[in-house]
């Protein structure tokens, strides 16, 4: 008998570890409510996870097996799972963040203790971060040695004879969310993936970054399957999969455009792989530097930037989608994560600290190694930096479709004008728009004040 330790993988369809225990002989299948780990995501991705967990649940009651539920500190747990159902090896996938990592050390050393062993799978990611160099000047450089790794296909879902005849009768609870959640589990994740194979994936490179097309049509112009990645409802190999059997279907632009979506998927591993060597990335600079960083400290403006009220329409359009669904387009995203680490030069931990709390696709490595990037401190091999929100809106969103679909102040104002918005005189933002927020910080001020900072802190200055 082998127990499969769901941690964050809630499907049975391409997950390693849960393959290579039926490999091994009859699976118990166990999730642990480690109340401790939960807590540290915001309460929105924790009710969406929880969500797929009991759509886990009834699929393995479909397959005539069940999901053992248990609540508490998971190094007892299975001490005490693995007793009962006489377990040989406690099989699990492994993961990334320190916590998570902290935590499946204190499991493998427990049940070591308790004379049984433990089979730890790469599931997270297409490549193992430790096959790879420690450390890349760029991302093009750990992209030619990670596309140099043979990727695996999907693993097959179990049959159910491999799983073991249990019934349990716990189960996790079932919270609340205060925005609607995506359709949960698996099912869920597949069914908006085949959408975006059907209508998105060969325009993709064309259309990723084309604000308009995200308001209408939002599953076609991007796969929105970041928030089932985060979560693990569905494998990265499937999506992998998926995309490349596409790639191999088409020609001309549309290959180009499907490959645009794999190359992306690579900017997600080397996330992983910056987590996998800095375990502290989310709380400390990836990038040297000769001095300090002269962060401001201003709650009035970090809570206008939060609430979507910073007199930049693009940026208050991207924090507004974020507030009202839990995710925000990565064109704007980039955008407002720009503007306040650079334009209002705050802390860029306390904005990755906020996204941690509202986006229902967050994930460890990706929010961090992100918002390190886009601050100026990670692996950006520019020095510094500064995404314009006004010259961004009008290059991705001139008809200020997107921004009218978040931000109905500005609805009946002409989009060339909420385009300049930050640039126009007092007095005609008061006659176009009184209820719209004037800008909290002069555009050609901000964009010198951080490239003065930023340069005293490489020592350029």
């Amino acid at each position: 008998m082998q127990l499969f330790w769901h941690r964050r993988d809630p499907r049975t369809r391409d997950n390693a570890g849960l393959a290579a225990a039926a490999r091994a002989g009859t699976v118990v299948p166990v999730f642990v409510y480690d109340a401790d780990l939960l807590e540290t995501v915001g309460a929105r991705q924790r009710a969406f996870l929880l969500r797929h967990v009991k759509r886990l649940e009834a699929r393995y009651r479909e397959l005539g097996s069940d999901l053992v539920v248990r609540a508490g500190d998971p190094e007892e747990v299975l001490v005490e799972l693995a007793d009962e159902y006489g377990a040989e090896t406690v099989f699990h996938n492994e993961y990334y963040r320190a916590a998570r990592r902290n935590r499946q050390r204190a499991v493998e050393d427990a049940l070591a203790g308790a004379g049984v062993e433990t089979d730890a799978r790469t599931d997270a990611v297409l490549v193992d971060p430790g096959r790879l160099e420690s450390r890349y000047a760029n991302h093009s450089r750990f992209h030619d040695d990670w596309e140099a790794v043979p990727k695996r296909g999907p693993y097959a879902e179990p049959d159910a004879d491999a799983l073991a005849a249990v019934r349990d009768g716990k189960t996790v609870p079932e919270p609340d969310a205060d925005i609607d959640l995506p359709a949960a589990g698996y099912e869920g994740a597949r069914e908006r993936f085949d959408e975006f194979l059907d209508y998105g994936i060969a325009s993709y490179n064309d259309t990723r970054d084309d604000l308009r097309r995200a308001a209408e049509a939002p599953t076609h112009a991007v796969s929105r399957m970041s928030p089932y990645l985060a979560t693990g409802a569905i494998g990265i190999r499937e999506l992998w999969a998926g995309a490349s059997d596409v790639y191999e279907a088409v020609t001309g632009g549309e290959r180009r455009n499907v490959d645009k979506y794999r190359y992306e998927l690579s900017w997600r591993e080397q996330m992983y792989h910056l987590l996998y060597y800095n375990p502290d990335l989310a709380v400390s600079n990836y990038k040297s530097f000769p001095n300090e960083i002269a962060w401001r400290e201003s709650d009035e403006d970090f809570a206008a930037w939060a609430r979507g009220e910073t007199g930049y329409p693009l940026v208050d359009a991207g924090m507004r989608q974020l507030n009202a669904e839990g995710y925000i387009h990565n064109r704007p995203r980039q955008v407002v994560a720009s503007f306040l680490a650079k334009h209002l030069l705050i802390d860029w931990r306390r904005g990755a600290r906020y996204f941690t709390k509202q986006l229902i696709d967050h994930d460890y490595a990706s929010n961090h190694g992100a918002w390190q990037w886009t601050a100026s401190t990670g692996t950006d091999s520019v020095d510094v930096r500064i995404f314009d929100p006004v010259s961004q809106m009008s290059k991705y969103d001139d008809g200020a479709h997107f921004v009218k679909e978040y931000v109905p102040e500005l609805s009946d104002v002409p989009a060339g004008k909420v385009v300049d918005w930050p640039t126009l005189s007092h007095g005609e933002r008061e006659e176009l728009a009184p209820d719209y927020p004037h800008p909290i910080v002069d555009r050609n001020e901000g964009y010198d004040r951080a490239q003065r900072v930023f340069e005293e802190a490489l020592g350029k200055r």
